[in-house]
Protein backbone atom coordinates (compact mmCIF):
# COMPACT_ATOMS: atom_id res chain seq x y z
CA UNK A 1 0.00 0.00 0.00
CA UNK A 2 1.07 3.40 -0.87
CA UNK A 3 1.83 6.52 1.69
CA UNK A 4 -1.18 8.32 -0.07
CA UNK A 5 -3.40 5.12 0.17
CA UNK A 6 -2.14 4.25 3.69
CA UNK A 7 -2.65 7.87 5.04
CA UNK A 8 -6.19 7.80 3.11
CA UNK A 9 -7.33 5.05 4.73
CA UNK A 10 -6.50 5.72 7.87
CA UNK A 11 -8.06 8.99 7.72
CA UNK A 12 -11.26 7.19 6.85
CA UNK A 13 -10.94 5.06 9.62
CA UNK A 14 -10.19 7.70 12.05
CA UNK A 15 -13.93 9.40 10.51
CA UNK A 16 -11.83 12.51 9.75
CA UNK A 17 -12.38 14.63 6.49
CA UNK A 18 -9.77 16.28 4.61
CA UNK A 19 -11.26 19.75 6.00
CA UNK A 20 -10.98 18.66 9.56
CA UNK A 21 -7.41 17.30 8.63
CA UNK A 22 -5.91 20.73 7.84
CA UNK A 23 -7.62 22.38 10.41
CA UNK A 24 -5.37 19.78 12.61
CA UNK A 25 -2.82 20.71 10.71
CA UNK A 26 -2.61 23.76 9.29
CA UNK A 27 -1.59 22.24 6.00
CA UNK A 28 -3.77 23.27 2.75
CA UNK A 29 -6.19 20.87 2.00
CA UNK A 30 -5.11 20.97 -2.01
CA UNK A 31 -2.07 19.76 -0.70
CA UNK A 32 -3.85 16.89 1.88
CA UNK A 33 -5.35 15.40 -0.99
CA UNK A 34 -2.48 15.25 -3.66
CA UNK A 35 -0.51 13.38 -0.95
CA UNK A 36 -2.98 10.64 -0.64
CA UNK A 37 -2.55 10.54 -4.42
CA UNK A 38 0.72 10.33 -3.67
CA UNK A 39 1.91 13.72 -5.42
CA UNK A 40 4.12 15.95 -3.49
CA UNK A 41 4.82 18.07 -6.01
CA UNK A 42 3.25 20.74 -4.11
CA UNK A 43 5.19 20.47 -0.81
CA UNK A 44 8.25 22.57 -1.99
CA UNK A 45 10.62 19.90 -1.88
CA UNK A 46 11.80 16.61 0.10
CA UNK A 47 12.63 18.75 3.07
CA UNK A 48 8.25 19.61 3.37
CA UNK A 49 6.64 16.45 2.79
CA UNK A 50 8.60 14.53 5.07
CA UNK A 51 7.11 17.52 7.24
CA UNK A 52 3.82 17.01 6.16
CA UNK A 53 3.57 13.34 5.43
CA UNK A 54 4.07 13.12 9.47
CA UNK A 55 1.99 15.59 10.64
CA UNK A 56 -0.35 14.30 8.73
CA UNK A 57 -0.28 10.50 10.18
CA UNK A 58 0.14 12.67 13.91
CA UNK A 59 -3.75 13.54 12.85
CA UNK A 60 -5.07 9.92 11.37
CA UNK A 61 -3.55 8.00 14.14
CA UNK A 62 -0.79 6.58 12.04
CA UNK A 63 2.23 5.89 12.52
CA UNK A 64 4.42 8.22 10.79
CA UNK A 65 7.96 6.47 10.60
CA UNK A 66 6.93 3.65 7.80
CA UNK A 67 5.93 6.28 5.97
CA UNK A 68 9.26 8.66 5.91
CA UNK A 69 11.29 5.31 5.42
CA UNK A 70 8.64 4.60 2.36
CA UNK A 71 9.09 8.44 0.57
CA UNK A 72 12.99 8.80 1.59
CA UNK A 73 13.08 5.24 -0.50
CA UNK A 74 10.73 5.97 -2.95
CA UNK A 75 10.84 10.05 -3.83
CA UNK A 76 13.40 11.53 -1.69
CA UNK A 77 16.24 13.74 -3.86
CA UNK A 78 19.29 13.27 -3.00
CA UNK A 79 20.98 15.57 -1.04
CA UNK A 80 22.04 16.09 2.78
CA UNK A 81 19.01 18.49 3.90
CA UNK A 82 16.47 16.40 1.81
CA UNK A 83 17.14 13.14 4.70
CA UNK A 84 15.65 15.70 7.79
CA UNK A 85 12.03 16.64 8.47
CA UNK A 86 11.02 19.45 10.38
CA UNK A 87 9.37 17.66 13.55
CA UNK A 88 13.00 16.02 13.38
CA UNK A 89 15.16 19.06 13.66
CA UNK A 90 12.90 20.68 16.08
CA UNK A 91 11.92 17.17 18.40
CA UNK A 92 9.78 18.79 21.19
CA UNK A 93 8.62 17.43 24.39
CA UNK A 94 4.79 16.84 24.49
CA UNK A 95 2.98 17.63 27.79
CA UNK A 96 -0.63 17.69 27.45
CA UNK A 97 -2.08 20.01 25.12
CA UNK A 98 0.96 22.71 25.40
CA UNK A 99 4.14 22.52 23.45
CA UNK A 100 7.43 23.58 24.56
CA UNK A 101 9.36 25.33 22.36
CA UNK A 102 12.89 23.54 21.93
CA UNK A 103 16.35 24.38 23.28
CA UNK A 104 17.77 26.53 20.79
CA UNK A 105 21.15 26.08 20.69
CA UNK A 106 20.84 22.15 20.29
CA UNK A 107 18.21 22.53 17.34
CA UNK A 108 21.09 24.98 15.83
CA UNK A 109 23.52 22.04 16.66
CA UNK A 110 21.28 19.48 14.56
CA UNK A 111 20.37 22.30 11.86
CA UNK A 112 24.13 22.29 11.46
CA UNK A 113 24.74 18.93 11.87
CA UNK A 114 21.92 17.74 9.44
CA UNK A 115 23.75 18.99 6.58
CA UNK A 116 23.68 22.90 5.81
CA UNK A 117 27.12 23.56 4.64
CA UNK A 118 26.74 26.74 2.88
CA UNK A 119 25.03 28.27 6.31
CA UNK A 120 27.71 26.65 8.25
CA UNK A 121 30.50 27.18 6.31
CA UNK A 122 29.10 30.99 5.47
CA UNK A 123 28.90 31.42 9.49
CA UNK A 124 32.65 29.98 9.70
CA UNK A 125 34.07 32.10 7.63
CA UNK A 126 32.59 35.23 9.67
CA UNK A 127 33.70 34.08 12.48
CA UNK A 128 37.20 33.33 10.89
CA UNK A 129 37.07 37.14 9.72
CA UNK A 130 36.15 38.24 13.20
CA UNK A 131 39.00 36.31 14.73
CA UNK A 132 41.66 37.15 12.22
CA UNK A 133 40.71 40.14 10.06
CA UNK A 134 39.49 43.17 12.98
CA UNK A 135 41.93 43.64 15.57
CA UNK A 136 39.70 46.38 17.72
CA UNK A 137 37.23 45.25 20.05
CA UNK A 138 35.02 47.56 18.47
CA UNK A 139 34.67 45.63 15.41
CA UNK A 140 35.00 42.43 17.28
CA UNK A 141 31.96 43.23 19.28
CA UNK A 142 30.28 44.68 15.66
CA UNK A 143 30.64 40.90 14.30
CA UNK A 144 29.74 39.19 17.07
CA UNK A 145 26.46 40.52 17.18
CA UNK A 146 26.26 40.23 13.20
CA UNK A 147 27.03 36.51 13.52
CA UNK A 148 24.29 36.33 16.31
CA UNK A 149 21.92 37.98 14.90
CA UNK A 150 22.04 35.52 11.64
CA UNK A 151 21.90 32.33 13.98
CA UNK A 152 18.75 33.80 15.56
CA UNK A 153 16.82 34.81 12.22
CA UNK A 154 17.77 30.94 10.57
CA UNK A 155 16.28 28.81 14.49
CA UNK A 156 13.64 31.56 14.62
CA UNK A 157 12.48 30.68 10.90
CA UNK A 158 12.54 27.01 11.55
CA UNK A 159 11.10 27.20 14.48
CA UNK A 160 7.76 29.13 12.77
CA UNK A 161 8.07 26.85 9.86
CA UNK A 162 7.43 23.63 12.19
CA UNK A 163 4.83 25.41 14.17
CA UNK A 164 2.72 26.30 10.35
CA UNK A 165 3.49 23.05 9.27
CA UNK A 166 3.24 20.07 11.80
CA UNK A 167 1.33 21.46 14.24
CA UNK A 168 -0.85 18.84 15.58
CA UNK A 169 -4.58 19.14 16.43
CA UNK A 170 -6.53 18.40 19.62
CA UNK A 171 -4.74 15.61 22.19
CA UNK A 172 -7.58 13.11 21.68
CA UNK A 173 -6.90 12.62 17.99
CA UNK A 174 -2.81 13.12 17.96
CA UNK A 175 -0.83 9.78 17.80
CA UNK A 176 0.85 10.22 21.31
CA UNK A 177 0.60 6.32 22.52
CA UNK A 178 0.08 3.03 21.52
CA UNK A 179 -2.20 -0.02 21.97
CA UNK A 180 -1.88 -3.69 21.99
CA UNK A 181 -3.56 -5.46 18.44
CA UNK A 182 -4.34 -9.16 18.74
CA UNK A 183 -7.10 -10.91 16.20
CA UNK A 184 -7.43 -14.78 16.07
CA UNK A 185 -8.55 -14.59 12.73
CA UNK A 186 -7.65 -11.39 11.52
CA UNK A 187 -5.66 -10.03 8.49
CA UNK A 188 -3.16 -7.20 9.36
CA UNK A 189 -1.21 -6.92 6.13
CA UNK A 190 1.99 -8.16 5.23
CA UNK A 191 4.65 -8.34 8.18
CA UNK A 192 7.27 -5.62 8.07
CA UNK A 193 4.50 -3.53 5.41
CA UNK A 194 3.33 0.07 5.92
CA UNK A 195 0.10 -0.93 6.58
CA UNK A 196 0.89 -3.89 9.19
CA UNK A 197 2.73 -0.98 11.19
CA UNK A 198 0.06 1.16 10.84
CA UNK A 199 -2.24 -1.23 12.21
CA UNK A 200 0.04 -0.74 15.40
CA UNK A 201 -0.81 2.91 16.11
CA UNK A 202 -3.64 4.37 17.89
CA UNK A 203 -4.33 7.83 19.70
CA UNK A 204 -3.94 7.69 23.36
CA UNK A 205 -6.96 7.26 25.34
CA UNK A 206 -7.99 10.90 26.57
CA UNK A 207 -9.32 11.63 29.85
CA UNK A 208 -12.78 12.48 30.17
CA UNK A 209 -13.46 15.87 31.93
CA UNK A 210 -12.70 16.24 35.47
CA UNK A 211 -11.04 12.88 35.55
CA UNK A 212 -7.20 12.00 34.43
CA UNK A 213 -5.44 8.45 33.88
CA UNK A 214 -3.99 8.23 37.32
CA UNK A 215 -7.33 8.35 39.16
CA UNK A 216 -8.29 4.90 37.91
CA UNK A 217 -8.74 2.14 40.66
CA UNK A 218 -4.74 0.29 40.82
CA UNK A 219 -4.62 -3.55 41.24
CA UNK A 220 -5.59 -5.97 38.43
CA UNK A 221 -7.91 -5.49 35.96
CA UNK A 222 -11.77 -7.18 36.42
CA UNK A 223 -14.42 -8.05 33.75
CA UNK A 224 -16.73 -4.83 33.45
CA UNK A 225 -20.36 -5.68 32.39
CA UNK A 226 -22.18 -3.03 29.91
CA UNK A 227 -25.93 -2.89 31.25
CA UNK A 228 -27.25 -2.07 28.19
CA UNK A 229 -26.33 -2.09 24.23
CA UNK A 230 -28.20 -0.28 21.94
CA UNK A 231 -27.32 0.47 17.93
CA UNK A 232 -25.52 3.78 17.15
CA UNK A 233 -25.50 5.46 13.77
CA UNK A 234 -27.07 7.81 11.58
CA UNK A 235 -31.22 7.25 11.62
CA UNK A 236 -31.14 4.90 14.59
CA UNK A 237 -28.43 2.66 13.88
CA UNK A 238 -28.79 -0.68 12.14
CA UNK A 239 -30.77 -3.72 13.38
CA UNK A 240 -31.61 -2.08 17.17
CA UNK A 241 -33.34 -4.85 18.01
CA UNK A 242 -30.62 -7.46 18.17
CA UNK A 243 -28.11 -5.25 19.78
CA UNK A 244 -29.06 -6.76 22.95
CA UNK A 245 -28.15 -9.93 22.40
CA UNK A 246 -24.11 -9.10 22.87
CA UNK A 247 -24.96 -9.02 26.32
CA UNK A 248 -24.01 -12.01 28.76
CA UNK A 249 -22.26 -13.85 26.17
CA UNK A 250 -25.27 -15.17 25.02
CA UNK A 251 -24.03 -15.93 21.14
CA UNK A 252 -27.37 -16.27 19.72
CA UNK A 253 -26.13 -14.74 16.69
CA UNK A 254 -25.39 -11.77 17.94
CA UNK A 255 -25.78 -7.96 16.73
CA UNK A 256 -24.89 -7.27 13.06
CA UNK A 257 -25.03 -4.36 10.64
CA UNK A 258 -27.63 -4.08 7.90
CA UNK A 259 -25.72 -4.79 4.44
CA UNK A 260 -24.25 -2.65 2.33
CA UNK A 261 -23.22 -2.71 -1.86
CA UNK A 262 -19.44 -1.22 -0.71
CA UNK A 263 -17.06 -1.50 2.40
CA UNK A 264 -17.91 2.29 2.82
CA UNK A 265 -21.63 1.69 3.51
CA UNK A 266 -22.24 2.45 -0.07
CA UNK A 267 -21.18 6.42 0.60
CA UNK A 268 -24.38 6.95 2.60
CA UNK A 269 -22.96 6.86 5.87
CA UNK A 270 -19.33 7.56 7.25
CA UNK A 271 -19.98 4.41 10.09
CA UNK A 272 -22.07 2.67 12.01
CA UNK A 273 -22.04 1.09 15.63
CA UNK A 274 -22.86 -0.13 18.92
CA UNK A 275 -23.06 1.68 22.37
CA UNK A 276 -22.50 -0.12 25.33
CA UNK A 277 -23.81 1.34 28.83
CA UNK A 278 -21.59 0.49 31.36
CA UNK A 279 -24.17 1.95 34.20
CA UNK A 280 -21.54 4.31 35.62
CA UNK A 281 -18.00 5.58 34.97
CA UNK A 282 -15.57 3.07 34.83
CA UNK A 283 -11.44 3.01 33.62
CA UNK A 284 -11.51 0.04 30.54
CA UNK A 285 -7.82 -1.69 29.85
CA UNK A 286 -9.08 -3.88 27.67
CA UNK A 287 -11.46 -5.00 25.34
CA UNK A 288 -12.20 -8.26 23.37
CA UNK A 289 -14.74 -8.27 20.49
CA UNK A 290 -16.03 -11.33 18.44
CA UNK A 291 -16.41 -10.21 15.07
CA UNK A 292 -17.92 -13.74 13.69
CA UNK A 293 -15.83 -15.53 10.41
CA UNK A 294 -15.45 -12.59 8.31
CA UNK A 295 -12.16 -10.90 7.85
CA UNK A 296 -11.75 -7.05 6.96
CA UNK A 297 -13.40 -5.26 9.27
CA UNK A 298 -12.16 -1.68 10.46
CA UNK A 299 -13.34 -0.39 13.43
CA UNK A 300 -12.47 2.06 16.48
CA UNK A 301 -13.42 1.46 19.87
CA UNK A 302 -14.32 5.03 21.48
CA UNK A 303 -14.94 6.04 25.46
CA UNK A 304 -16.93 9.26 26.89
CA UNK A 305 -19.50 10.03 29.25
CA UNK A 306 -22.21 10.99 26.85
CA UNK A 307 -23.99 9.18 24.40
CA UNK A 308 -22.55 11.41 21.58
CA UNK A 309 -20.16 11.27 19.29
CA UNK A 310 -18.18 14.53 19.99
CA UNK A 311 -18.02 12.80 23.53
CA UNK A 312 -16.53 9.96 22.71
CA UNK A 313 -12.94 9.96 22.13
CA UNK A 314 -11.19 6.91 20.27
CA UNK A 315 -8.70 4.80 22.20
CA UNK A 316 -8.12 2.12 20.39
CA UNK A 317 -8.58 1.25 16.23
CA UNK A 318 -8.09 -2.37 14.44
CA UNK A 319 -7.78 -2.87 10.40
CA UNK A 320 -8.34 -5.30 8.52
CA UNK A 321 -10.09 -7.67 11.59
CA UNK A 322 -11.84 -11.03 12.14
CA UNK A 323 -12.60 -13.44 14.69
CA UNK A 324 -11.97 -12.29 18.49
CA UNK A 325 -9.79 -9.16 18.20
CA UNK A 326 -8.32 -8.05 21.01
CA UNK A 327 -7.52 -4.84 21.84
CA UNK A 328 -5.12 -4.06 25.08
CA UNK A 329 -4.56 -0.12 26.21
CA UNK A 330 -1.26 1.03 27.82
CA UNK A 331 -3.66 3.33 29.61
CA UNK A 332 -7.45 3.14 30.77
CA UNK A 333 -9.98 5.02 29.37
CA UNK A 334 -12.50 6.58 31.82
CA UNK A 335 -16.09 6.73 30.53
CA UNK A 336 -19.55 5.26 31.26
CA UNK A 337 -20.37 4.51 27.51
CA UNK A 338 -18.16 2.24 25.14
CA UNK A 339 -18.91 2.61 21.50
CA UNK A 340 -17.72 -0.09 19.03
CA UNK A 341 -17.80 2.51 15.79
CA UNK A 342 -16.86 0.71 12.13
CA UNK A 343 -15.70 2.46 9.62
CA UNK A 344 -15.42 -0.23 7.14
CA UNK A 345 -17.51 -3.11 6.54
CA UNK A 346 -16.08 -7.13 5.53
CA UNK A 347 -17.39 -8.90 2.46
CA UNK A 348 -19.58 -11.87 3.06
CA UNK A 349 -19.61 -14.46 0.96
CA UNK A 350 -22.38 -13.36 -1.30
CA UNK A 351 -20.31 -10.15 -2.15
CA UNK A 352 -22.22 -7.23 -0.16
CA UNK A 353 -20.58 -6.32 2.78
CA UNK A 354 -21.60 -6.41 6.56
CA UNK A 355 -20.02 -6.19 9.99
CA UNK A 356 -21.08 -8.77 13.04
CA UNK A 357 -19.88 -8.63 16.80
CA UNK A 358 -21.24 -11.90 18.18
CA UNK A 359 -20.06 -10.64 21.85
CA UNK A 360 -18.15 -8.13 23.42
CA UNK A 361 -15.71 -8.57 26.77
CA UNK A 362 -14.47 -5.31 28.79
CA UNK A 363 -11.54 -5.48 31.46
CA UNK A 364 -10.82 -2.80 33.53
CA UNK A 365 -11.27 -0.65 37.03
CA UNK A 366 -14.92 0.19 38.40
Amino acid sequence: MSIGETLAEARHEAGLTVAQVSGRTRIRETIIRNIEHDDFSECGGDFYARGHIRAIAKAVMADPEPLIEDYDAVHRAPGAMATVSLDELLATSDHGPQRHLPDLPAVWARVTAAGAPAARAGLGALGGRVAAGHQTRRHTARWAVFVGLALAVVVLGFVALHLLAGSPGPAGLSAAGRHQVTSHNAGHGRPGSTAAKRHRRAAAPSPAPGTSHSAAASGPPQALAPVQATAFGPNGGDNPQLARLVLGGQHSGGWHTDWYSTARFGNLYPGTGLLLNMGQTVAITSAQIDLGNTTGAGFQLRVGTKPSMSDLSPVARASGAGGVVTLHLDSPARGRYVLIWFTKLPADASGSFQAHVDSVSLQGHR
